[in-house]
């Protein structure tokens, strides 16, 4: 029996997952249109709660107060850098001169930041009521109060992540980490669903012999990951084909290289993989099974990240491809995973 407390949970956890991967959309699209120096202080904007839409709203003399900012921001990062032993890495950092360019006000820019702090403060005040609502489960399932904690701190680390990745102009590995840390709140968020839905269900059917099918669920979802990383990789590649400024925007994917071709490689197999999950689990779970219902979602998403990124390498890269194709990567692998977890469980929901 579900109490009106774990039902609350369950309802505000499946809405920090949709605000997540909204969150997630708002950074594909600051990213893809090159707003994240939209706002070039924190938490206010220019000094301001609301931000500017005029260049006379600005403080006086704000480009060279907020370069002195970023540089400020960025030798902390780089002693940080010594003391881990990547001293290479900041010296790179501390002598990139890129970083004392000030940037122009671009009013569109600025407000597409603002509304991502704005999503993110959204999503981090949903983490703590959550947390707060985790309590319903202290006594049969702490790891639910455990998970929620651990989760609020990955997303206070991504915040800081996030504010390196503008400041220091993107540095690869930072963009790459920031990625798999949106993977790794999504994961949480869904097991803490699905753990919490487990646990009040009692019209549970098992199905044997599912674990060749989980195995090869994992190896799907591990070949996904393996593509995210590729795909930021391609990015940061493009930011710096960009960067360089030596072609046009049409002429940057084939200035790629192997890294390019790696990454569309992979997505046939990544598409083959699923393909294949969606066979058995067709077969083993039949009706209105959730477990099919997951499995066709997933077909539906895999076919979206298939046009974005035929889009994305033959049209020159348009930003609404770009943030389209790292939102439903992100979902792509947060539904493989709950598909993973109720195939874990073999059991499924039978509408009679």
């Amino acid at each position: 029996m579900v109490s009106t407390a774990e039902h609350r949970f369950i309802k505000l956890n499946l809405i920090t997952i949709i605000a997540t991967l909204v969150l997630i959309l708002a950074g594909g699209i600051v990213r893809s249109t090159g707003s994240g120096m939209g706002c070039p202080d924190w938490p206010k904007c220019f000094d301001q709660y609301i931000p500017p839409t005029d260049i006379s709203q600005l403080p006086e003399g704000y480009k060279e107060k907020y370069v002195a900012g970023r540089l400020a921001k960025n030798a902390k990062f780089a002693k940080l850098l010594d003391k881990m032993g990547k001293n290479d890495l900041a010296e790179r950092i501390r002598h990139d001169e890129s970083i004392t360019v000030p940037e122009e006000f671009n009013v569109a820019k600025t407000w597409t930041e603002y509304v991502n702090r704005l999503t993110g403060a959204l999503t981090g005040f949903l983490l703590l009521a959550l947390t707060v609502l985790s309590f319903a489960y202290r006594k049969k399932a702490s790891r639910i109060i455990t998970l929620s904690f651990l989760n609020i701190i990955v997303v206070g680390f991504q915040a800081w992540l996030g504010s390196i990745v503008v400041s220091t102009n993107l540095l690869a590995w930072i963009v790459t980490v920031h990625m798999l840390l949106a993977l790794v709140m999504l994961a949480i968020l869904v097991y803490t669903y699905n753990y919490a839905k487990t646990l009040g269900r009692e019209d549970v059917v098992v199905i044997s012999r599912l674990v060749w099918l989980r195995v090869l669920i994992v190896v799907t979802i591990l070949a996904g990951v393996l593509q995210v990383i590729l795909g930021t990789e391609v990015r940061e590649t493009i930011d710096v084909i960009a960067k360089a400024a030596l072609s046009v925007r049409a002429d940057w994917v084939d200035k790629v290289g192997s890294v390019f071709i790696f990454h569309r490689d992979m997505a046939i197999l990544v598409a083959i993989l699923n393909v294949m999950v969606y066979k058995v689990v067709m077969d083993k779970f039949g009706g209105r099974a959730t477990e099919l219902r997951v499995g066709n979602a997933v077909l539906l998403v895999l076919l979206i990240q298939i046009v974005t990124g035929v889009i994305l390498a033959n049209f020159a890269l348009p930003p609404y491809a770009q943030a389209l194709h790292i939102l439903f990567s992100t979902v792509l692998f947060t539904l493989q995973y709950y598909l993973y977890l109720l195939v874990y469980n073999a059991n499924s929901y039978r509408q009679h």
